[in-house]
């Protein structure tokens, strides 16, 4: 087990912290979290994670391998660095930069520049064949500056936002004003925690958002949708990404034409851009849960989005499922979403 941290996103409070999880527990992971701050989270787990969160978590910017944490203050962080061994991290004669990175506004006395010369200036001290570059060096040494802390370690890995930016709803061929964006969509999906090889089903896939995430990670597909004109674009959008579902199915959730999947993710339709065919978005919800209550295995989740004010946590819990977490989502004046995950008990 290694000591590790991993730099979140600022777009959500809380949502990142548990995508993070949900990835390690679908990869089968044993992981301890020791501290939870404002943007990281530090836990010991096996360096093999480093690739898998790589490969599916959209709510991660960095993974760092430890070397020390300390207080936000500069000689307490020059005590810890001169502490320390760098002979894991740095292999004569290569490159390195060093960079700091302050969430909000914590230790407002430390400059980031300054800190970063400065620990500079001690690698090469104590290892004078390593040199430095900042452009595209070998090895990257990144330190975060949150909740009065200074975490510092050697950079693992990078999660790019631009394949997310690439995916958003108005790139892709077929769009609709209610598509999610694709990193919430990916979150959500990992939230259901679905392993690679696992059939995900969206019974609302409207434009396939989900759908392209959870193919994206290794998932097999199905999506269904009551409007042939949203199941066409759904074929759409998945042929522009090269993804083959299992099938693209026009039919009412209801009455579904399959039996047995290993977890869904949905967004069902709501606002006043969505077709709900003169039925409430309550009972649609309700509904769903019914139909995919037979298709589920014990222990499987359903992740869902909703308005807030419909509080389906609630319903779930009233037909029988387990509510193991929500989050809010705020979107714009009139809607916040909640982002519920239940679990077949």
């Amino acid at each position: 087990m290694a000591k590790l941290f991993f730099f979140l996103s600022g777009e959500h409070e809380h949502l990142p912290a548990s995508e993070l999880k949900a990835v390690l527990e679908a990869e089968g992971f044993a992981y301890e979290v020791s501290e939870e701050l404002d943007q990281v989270i530090r836990l010991e787990c096996g360096l093999d994670c480093v690739e898998a969160v790589k490969r599916r978590a959209a709510l991660t910017r960095f993974c760092e391998l430890e070397l020390f944490s300390c207080e936000a203050e500069m000689s307490a962080i020059i005590r810890s660095m001169r502490a320390i061994s760098l002979d894991e991290a740095l292999a004569g004669g290569e490159s390195f930069a060093v960079r700091v990175k302050r969430v909000r506004s914590y230790a407002p006395k430390i400059r980031e520049m300054t800190l970063e010369r400065t620990l500079g200036r001690l690698v090469q001290e104590r290892y004078p064949g390593s040199r430095v570059k900042l452009k595209s060096p070998d090895k990257t040494l990144m330190g975060i500056l949150t909740d009065d802390r200074f975490i510092f370690g050697l950079k693992l890995a990078e999660i790019p936002a631009k394949p997310f930016v690439e995916r958003r709803p108005r790139k892709k061929p077929f769009f609709h004003p209610s598509a999610m964006q694709a990193k919430l969509a990916r979150c959500m999906v990992n939230l259901a925690q679905p392993k690679a090889g696992d059939l995900v089903l969206d019974p609302f896939c409207g434009t396939g958002t989900m759908l392209i995430e959870a193919s994206l990670i290794g998932c097999h597909v199905i999506g269904m949708d009551i409007q042939r004109r949203m199941a066409r674009g759904t074929v759409r959008n998945l042929s522009h990404f090269n993804i083959r579902p299992e099938g693209i199915v026009v039919a009412d959730m209801r009455s579904p034409p399959l039996t047995r999947v290993d977890c869904v993710v949905t967004d069902p339709p709501y606002g006043i851009s969505s077709t709900t065919l003169k039925r409430t978005t309550r009972l649609i919800v309700e509904e769903l849960l019914v139909t995919v209550d037979e298709m589920l295995a014990k222990g499987r989740r359903i992740c869902m989005a909703s308005p807030k004010t419909l509080k389906i946590g609630q319903i779930a819990t009233m037909h029988g499922y387990k509510h193991l977490e929500s989050h809010f989502v705020y979107v714009h004046r009139s809607l916040t979403r909640e982002i519920v995950v239940f679990e077949k008990v």
